[in-house]
């Protein structure tokens, strides 16, 4: 790795800074030229807890992204971002959790857009502790939006034109979301033309650009059964296929709309065997999550295409019912590295 990556501390009353402990421990293959963005007292915190019987994990405090290029193996390197007063209740919403959590997804977030990082591993942040940090922070319903916000600011650019999307990825499946954090009233009203057509082009660039080829595209419909030709829906005869006719002419290779109950099935790779698509594009969050985590959280990763940096995370949340016990598991954090070591790899080329 010619910079390092940063791995953001998450919400400190949640399970981010176990997982990120455990994943230094683990995988130091992985985390190799990795350092966090976060506060050192509560990580040193998070070490007990998963020490019992285990060699120590000592962690190192540094000043710049650059020193972790040449600290030794297996420990735990942390860039001091923003003051806790006193430690956070494992378990507990709090404004100062949400506070430093937001603080420290700016701080990596700007090192990646000048160029000081490889690339951006956000550990879980939670949305009400979010909310309960007050302005900026409580503005952005999560990550992505606050990335966006960051990246077009960074470029002089209005919101909209650094459109972003989110993609669920794993082993098996690949999906890609018309619309995240919003309501489902409001996800079925942002399946317009513009917005749907947007996916495919964001899809089609991104996974172009990791596949070295292009990506073949199926498209989910919003309705049962794809609407039924109208009988249950109109939005896919009016707005769907008429965004994917327009991708086509431009080169994409999409196919449906198809029924959102099967699209996921045929695009599922298994037995080392891929599917007949290598994303499918779906509608809204839970019809693109739900089958991606029912084929595991613990090796789901969260990619956001469009940004002007490589942005990964685990697909699961801040789990506080379980935060302090050492019980969780570091799979999908070690799976988000592992890809943002990937993509960054290939930006480079």
């Amino acid at each position: 790795m010619k910079k390092p990556i940063a791995i953001t501390l998450g919400d400190p009353a949640g399970i981010g800074p176990e997982i990120i402990a455990k994943a230094f421990r683990d995988a130091p293959d992985v985390t190799h030229c990795c350092f966090v963005v976060g506060d050192v007292a509560t990580l040193r915190r998070a070490v007990k807890v998963i020490s019992a019987g285990q060699i120590p994990l000592p962690v190192a405090l540094i000043e710049s992204p650059i020193e972790v290029l040449s600290l030794p193996p297996r420990c735990l390197p942390v860039l001091q971002v923003g003051t806790l007063a006193t430690p956070v209740l494992l378990g507990q919403l709090s404004a100062s959790a949400g506070r430093i959590a937001a603080e420290c997804v700016v701080w990596a977030a700007q090192a990646a857009l000048r160029g000081e990082v490889a690339a951006v591993v956000t550990a879980p942040l939670n949305k009400e502790a979010l909310a309960l940090a007050g302005a900026p922070h409580s503005s952005y319903p999560g990550h992505t939006e606050m990335l966006q916000a960051l990246a077009a600011a960074h470029a002089g650019k209005p919101l909209a034109a650094m459109p972003v999307r989110m993609m669920l990825a794993n082993d098996e499946l690949r999906v890609v979301l018309v619309s995240i954090h919003v309501s489902l009233l409001e996800a079925i009203q942002a399946v317009t033309f513009d917005n749907v057509l947007q996916t495919l082009r964001i899809t089609h660039e991104s996974l172009a650009a990791i596949l070295g080829r292009a990506p073949r595209i199926g498209v989910a419909g919003l309705n049962p059964h794809a609407g039924e030709g109208g009988l249950f829906g109109r939005e896919e005869l009016d707005i769907i296929a008429p965004a994917m006719a327009m991708a086509r002419s431009q080169g994409m290779q999409v196919s449906g709309p198809f029924a959102p109950d099967t699209v996921f099935m045929r695009a599922r790779a298994k037995d080392g065997q891929p599917g007949e698509f290598d994303v499918v594009v779906a509608m809204y969050h839970d019809q693109g999550l739900i089958p991606v985590k029912y084929l595991g959280v613990e090796k789901g990763v969260n990619v956001t295409l469009g940004l002007p940096l490589v942005r990964t995370s685990p697909d699961h949340g801040t789990a506080f019912d379980i935060a302090g016990t050492g019980q969780a598991d570091a799979s999908s954090l070690i799976e988000a590295i592992r890809m943002a070591r990937q993509l960054s790899q290939l930006a480079e080329v």
